[in-house]
């Protein structure tokens, strides 16, 4: 009884969060263009003539994960314009330039935002909102051009004077402190006694510093009380008063997530028949212990010095080889310190109907829910060879994975993934200056296994840990190729 009772509360509660996100939504137009090469997103009510508001993601971010403020603006009257920097989201072109220096990437791309800028310009100041990398850019923008008022989430930059720029909200997530300083030294340069949550005004110049509450550097995009601060920040500037709503999207957007993941399991009943399975071959602890270390160790040392740095893309080529590297270590092992195990072979048309279930589910599914309220999930045609260089790598690692864990304790589970990332700890120890971007890429995998990883457990408990292990060797090969930036192999250090 349990188990239907879940179902029915799940589909519930996936129908009143889409109903949510959509109402949000509602009477705002989204519509696609390109300026240049910069995919570019317009929200706006029918016949809205407000100010135009260009909004900037931050780094591995998207046109897609800054719609929360869009929306709200734009429903206000503002004509709101998204677009992904080079690199990011659907843009073609790898970012490129010396990323230490700021004439190089960071001069690249504020010539892309003053490109945006300039496209949707009509004599008055265009207002700019940004988060994380994207501040910085926007902050340098606005200190060379006419711009409007900024409203800057998780801010950081150097550039910031005591009269430039004039018109700035700083936002920082509640857990941030560091850019929660930032904020307020900011402020003290205007007035030596400004303290977090005032503005402070002197002549031309005005700023505040905010905290979003309960929030941290991702969770901040999907703030009500930012989007509402954002909205009276610029109202004030332009000496308006329209009102817009902010409903809770971030809760309702975590809710659909949560709700697809659990309906896997109600999927893999409907289309994968009850089989047979060999029973699980879980070792004693020092056995599955040594499993863990002896790949964990071992794949660095072997991974580092096959990695040729081929694809446009940072890390992605070391993480292939590291995945594939540790995934054969962990079969190896397993077949050694484990003796005969079974991956749990279905029969070709059961395997094939709960492969295309769960590719279908795990990438169509909630890769359309995913895309449509928070991150950009499908991939352009130039991020389709890294992915299938990545798959490569994944499949074998998730196997591996999967066979390790399957009917396992969750403390084993646990530990299973706390070996991965030891190992690519490892690895960037090793090569800091060349892996350092693995410790982004990181919460990416993260997510995959509470997400995707839930759905393969479901998958796997009716059709065997081999078809859970192929089909998320396939989504976390997607996964990581559209979430990360592209970048010109030769454009570190150019």
């Amino acid at each position: 009884m349990a188990r239907p009772l879940l179902t029915y509360l799940a589909i519930l509660i996936a129908g009143l969060s889409i109903l949510i996100l959509e109402v949000a939504r509602t009477g705002v137009t989204f519509t696609d263009r390109i300026v240049g090469q910069t995919p570019v997103t317009t929200l706006a009510r029918k016949g809205a003539d407000g100010p135009h508001v260009v909004i900037a993601h931050g780094f591995a971010g998207s046109r897609e994960m800054m719609q929360a403020y869009g929306v709200t603006l734009a429903q206000a009257g503002y004509r709101v314009h998204m677009f992904d920097f080079e690199g990011h989201g659907a843009h073609p072109v790898p970012m490129s330039g010396d990323v230490t220096r700021i004439e190089g990437t960071t001069r690249l791309l504020m010539d892309q935002t003053r490109a945006v800028i300039d496209d949707v310009a009509d004599g008055t100041p265009v207002a700019l909102l940004g988060h994380s990398m994207a501040t910085d850019v926007l902050i340098r923008v606005a200190l060379e051009a006419d711009t409007g008022p900024l409203v800057l989430l998780s801010a950081f930059s150097q550039a910031v004077t005591e009269d430039r720029p004039k018109d700035m909200l700083l936002i920082a997530g509640q857990w941030e402190q560091h850019l929660r300083k930032f904020g307020v030294s900011a402020l003290q340069m205007v007035d030596p006694d400004a303290q977090e949550g005032e503005t402070v005004v002197r002549g031309d110049v005005t700023r505040a510093a905010i905290i979003a509450p309960w929030t941290e550097h991702v969770a901040i995009l999907q703030s009500r009380a930012g989007r509402l601060a954002a909205l009276d920040w610029l109202n004030r500037a332009y000496k308006r008063d329209t009102l817009a709503s902010a409903p809770p999207t971030g809760w309702a957007f975590l809710a659909l997530m949560a709700s697809i993941t659990v309906l896997a399991s109600l999927l893999v009943r409907l289309v994968v028949p009850e089989v047979p399975l060999p029973p699980s071959h879980q070792p004693g602890v020092l056995r599955f212990l040594g499993t863990l270390i002896v790949p964990a160790v071992l794949t660095p040392l072997i991974a580092l010095p096959l990695n040729f740095g081929v694809l446009p893309v940072l890390v992605a080529d070391y993480l292939a080889i590291h995945l594939g590297v540790f995934g054969l270590f962990s079969l190896a092992m397993q077949r050694w310190l484990w003796g005969q195990f079974s991956l749990g072979w279905i029969g070709i048309v059961p395997f094939t109907l709960a492969l295309v279930a769960l590719l279908a589910w795990g990438i169509g599914v909630f890769g359309f829910a995913l895309d449509r309220y928070g991150a950009n999930f499908f991939p352009i045609a130039e991020r389709l060879p890294i992915i299938a260089a990545l798959v490569i790598g994944s499949v074998p690692f998730m196997i591996a994975d999967a066979q390790l864990v399957w009917k396992a304790s969750i403390c084993r589970r646990i530990a299973a993934r706390v070996a991965l990332f030891v190992s690519l700890g490892i690895a960037v120890a090793l090569d800091l200056e060349g892996l350092f971007f693995l410790l982004i890429i990181a919460p990416v995998i993260v997510l995959f296994f509470f997400v995707h990883g839930a759905m393969g457990r479901a998958f796997g408990k009716r059709a065997g840990p081999l078809l859970a292990g192929v089909a998320l060797g396939l989504i976390l090969a997607w996964a990581l190729g559209v979430s990360f930036p592209l970048f010109a192999a030769n454009g570190v250090g150019s």
